[in-house]
């Protein structure tokens, strides 16, 4: 695709767009969803979703994954007690997806089982199933850090990361 067209394309998208992807109710379920899996472990999981990518990461032919990493830096998911925090990236222009975790959790986890997950995304996102493809990644990313970073009986993990998705529009 070229620059013109893709510029076209993530600026034709708005926070309406956005919206219908993912009304209230289904970030209110995706909020609950991220809530109930923090009680099992010491992670913490940010989804956030895009319309499009801003016009000076379209000018230079930024990628997805760029804007993700920004995402989780601006989002401060980098910024947890036990560097186990995750972003799930939604980049609706695109429908491209992203999941950007922290170093002690991606040095536990390979690439290839990273894939696994965004592939089951991709493939509801195909289908416009936008709420069931974030809730597919949050339930892979829960078992993930389950494993990894369980909590032990009676121990909490304080919320350190606000658990509603983040949406921007253009």
């Amino acid at each position: 695709m070229g620059r013109l067209a893709r510029i076209l394309k993530h600026r034709w998208l708005d926070e309406g767009d956005l919206a219908r992807a993912l009304d209230d109710a289904a970030l209110g379920r995706i909020e609950r969803r991220v809530a109930a899996s923090e009680k099992r472990h010491s992670g913490e999981i940010r989804v956030c979703a895009e319309a499009g990518l801003p016009l000076s990461y379209l000018w230079r032919g930024a990628s997805t994954r760029e804007r993700a990493l920004t995402m989780f830096g601006k989002l401060r998911v980098w910024d947890t007690e036990h560097n186990n925090g995750v972003l799930i990236y939604l980049l609706l222009a695109e429908h491209h997806i992203e999941i950007v975790a922290d170093r002690a959790l991606d040095r536990l986890v390979s690439a290839e089982q990273w894939q696994e997950v965004m592939a089951h995304m991709r493939a509801a996102f195909r289908q416009g199933e936008f709420e069931a493809g974030l809730n597919a990644a949050i339930d892979a990313v829960d078992a993930l850090l389950a494993r990894h970073f369980p909590l032990a009986p009676g121990q909490a993990n304080p919320n350190e990361l606000p658990d509603r998705p983040t949406l921007r529009g253009n």
